[in-house]
């Protein structure tokens, strides 16, 4: 008997208790049928700026919130970078170097990443900002359209082609007006496609398994009909 209860836990998929109902079309499609659009944005350095520079960015920054009229998220994520493969490279030029000044000069370029790595974690910070679209917002939903997503969360992520379409395209100005904005900033971004937000999602809540397992190409699923 316990067997089989553990073998109907494991058996429970992880998907069910995620928001997320589908990807499509470089889009996000929500179970309770909003969208979202992610966007991978740069960073500057703002302490190296000069005061003039740092007031610009701060005046640019207040003028892109007061034009956004929806919800937007920001979104920092911190990984500790692996740099193995990185040191294993090294080593190998060190072994192949023929020059005894270079081969010396890799030696203590190697000897001082390895103590660097020593100190302490090297960390890679992105940055994210994700776009909503929802065609009727919550306060505008009566207390029965709320229970029947509630309970049927399945029958409004069925969405239709045309429908999809027309929620995507007001999503996608919403896009072109947040990357032109931070453009204004000086800050480059750019929107992911299909591919990368599947690996997003996977290395978030997947970070051991990603590390050593990647995903494939979604151009070379095939799902049988």
């Amino acid at each position: 008997m316990p067997n089989k209860l553990a073998k109907n836990k494991i058996s429970a998929s992880t998907q069910q208790y995620l928001d997320i109902a589908e990807f499509r079309d470089d889009t996000i499609i929500m179970r309770d049928g909003t969208l979202r659009a992610v966007l991978l944005v740069a960073s500057i350095n703002f302490a190296l700026k000069s005061e003039d520079e740092q007031n610009a960015i701060i005046a640019s920054y207040v003028r892109f919130l007061n034009n956004i009229d929806f919800p937007l998220q920001i979104v920092i994520q911190s990984r500790e970078l692996n740099i193995d493969n990185y040191l294993v490279f090294l080593r190998q030029k060190e072994k192949e170097q023929t020059n005894e000044l270079l081969k010396l000069q890799t030696a203590e370029y190697l000897q001082y990443i390895s103590e660097l790595i020593s100190l302490g974690k090297i960390m890679s910070k992105r940055f994210y900002v994700v776009v909503s679209y929802n065609p009727l917002s919550d306060k505008q939903k009566g207390f029965f359209s709320k229970l029947v997503g509630f309970l049927k969360p399945a029958s409004l992520i069925k969405m239709k082609g045309e429908k999809f379409l027309r929620r995507r395209l007001e999503l996608n100005r919403r896009v072109e007006n947040i990357i032109g904005g931070l453009a204004s900033i000086g800050i480059n971004s750019v929107s992911l496609d299909t591919q990368s937000l599947i690996e997003l999602f996977y290395n978030t809540y997947n970070p051991e398994t990603s590390a050593n397992q990647k995903l494939v190409d979604i151009n070379q699923i095939r799902v049988a009909e």
